[in-house]
């Protein structure tokens, strides 16, 4: 695809630097620190050739380890493909100082409660450790700091600090980015404004959902923003970070130069104890937690948050949503739109898609539509190369769901086999296979350590903007 070539490219021109684990057969021994996030778990949701199976956990006491454990357990007793993780467990008041002695392994896992996941960060890259991070690394300024600071102590100690971007595996997603460089289909991009974005990323998610089969049970702090973080921080980031890697594949985007932000906007999502209770097994919201209930005991939980920006001069809009649960049917959704002159290549994931992500192209405003037709079958034949089965049909949607009003008809449809479709938790097998290819190279990618910190620079920098508009009211 056009990312894999352009990052082939790049990888030509790095100069390999010394590693502990930068050869190809060299074993990865894994560390989990402090796991309160599912993530942590689906990290280990496969076996992988070069990682050992015994992986120290180091933890406070308490249930965010023990539901971790119950996880990993679930792994290995499955009927199909079990796992066979050993968990060495240590848990004690400090376990961060007991695992940077130990260091038993040579990669840190870390996703959880995001309140010290920065100085996590910067303690095992100072300590000489790998780090795979689930998102977000920070989630204010101190913690940005905190981070930029690990990136440079990475690139002194020659370890890799990475972040664990899923979204770049969906196959939609992959798909978008494919017909987007294509200049016969999407020509020049547009640049937009601030009221019509030439780029628009929204996604919907939901507190109570199933995960790996079973209800996922949420801890008590993941309601609480000065621990998780707000939205405008969190599930953002993907979305951020999907902007650059799809807009911009291989090139290094440095925020200073190339980030400018319009304007940002913060909401609650109403949480009640009934529902909490759903969510986390508690009976009662905790002492953290009362003193941002309303008069009739509701949670206002600042989860959702939209910011646009411009990006190398392109019209950026990244929008999330947090509603309790989804409809009948449906889960976490997402919205994409890349606007060209020629074609907008569109993902939809709605009612109309079975609530399945599907891609979308549709004629840009002015565009000879026969042109286009000969030029996205051309392009979709190409693709069949990489990805056989993918396929062009004329889209059924009706009128009012097209983007920008178009005939019925006069949008097209891409067609993608159910193999392509492996779900967001197969994702995390791919972006750690990425990872170990990173390892056995001794080095990220330049363009991979530049866009991190431009990411979090961005959503950092939308939450303080968001939060003096709120002053302002």
């Amino acid at each position: 695809m056009l990312v894999e070539r352009v990052m082939a490219g790049l990888w030509l021109l790095l100069v390999i630097v010394p590693s502990s684990i930068a050869a190809q057969n060299a074993q990865v021994r894994l560390m989990t620190l402090d796991p309160g996030h599912f993530h942590a778990a689906l990290v280990q949701k496969t076996m992988h050739e070069r990682i050992a199976p015994t992986v120290h956990v180091y933890a406070p006491r308490g249930p965010d380890v023990e539901e971790h454990l119950r996880r990993i357990e679930a792994f290995n007793r499955r009927p199909d493909s079990p796992t066979r993780w050993d968990e060495q467990v240590y848990t004690g008041d400090d376990f961060l100082e007991r695992m940077l002695k130990d260091k038993p392994g040579n990669v840190v896992v870390i996703a959880g409660n995001n309140r010290r996941k920065a100085q996590y960060i910067k303690a095992c890259v100072e300590a000489g450790l790998n780090v795979l991070a689930d998102k977000p690394m920070c989630i204010d300024r101190q913690g940005l700091r905190l981070v930029e600071e690990a990136f440079e102590l990475a690139r002194q100690k020659g370890v890799l600090l990475y972040d664990i971007m899923t979204e770049r595996f969906e196959i939609t997603s992959i798909l978008q980015t494919e017909l987007a460089g294509d200049s016969d289909v999407f020509g020049p991009r547009r640049t937009g404004s601030v009221e019509e974005p030439a780029v628009v990323k929204e996604s919907v998610h939901h507190f109570f959902k199933q995960v790996a089969g079973s209800p996922l049970r949420r801890p008590a702090w993941y309601f609480d923003t000065a621990q998780q973080g707000e939205g405008i921080v969190d599930v953002t980031t993907h979305l951020v970070d999907l902007a650059m890697w799809s807009g911009f594949p291989g090139q290094a985007i440095d925020y200073s130069e190339s980030v400018v932000m319009k304007q940002a906007r913060r909401w609650p999502t109403p949480i009640t104890r009934e529902q909490f209770t759903a969510v986390t097994g508690l009976d009662a919201f905790p002492d953290f937690l009362k003193g941002r209930l309303n008069g009739d005991g509701v949670l206002a939980c600042y989860a959702n948050g939209e910011m646009v920006y411009t990006l190398n001069g392109i019209h950026v809009k990244v929008s999330v949503r947090w509603d309790f649960q989804a409809p009948p049917g449906a889960g976490d959704t997402h919205f994409s739109i890349v606007r060209g002159t020629r074609a907008d290549i569109v993902i939809r994931q709605g009612k109309e898609q079975a609530y399945r992500p599907e891609l979308y192209v549709e004629p840009a405003p002015g565009a000879d539509r026969d042109e286009l037709e000969r030029a996205l079958k051309k392009a979709i034949a190409a693709l069949q190369d990489r990805y056989p089965g993918v396929a062009l049909e004329a889209s059924a949607l009706s009128t009012q769901h097209s983007a920008l009003g178009r005939p019925e008809g006069g949008m097209w449809h891409v067609r993608i086999p159910d193999r392509y479709r492996v779900g967001h938790e197969t994702h995390f097998a791919e972006v750690l296979e990425r990872y170990l290819r990173y390892l056995s190279d001794g080095r990220l990618p330049d363009w991979e350590v530049s866009n991190m910190i431009t990411k979090y620079r961005t959503t950092v920098a939308a939450q303080e903007a968001a939060a003096r508009q709120e002053m302002q009211k």
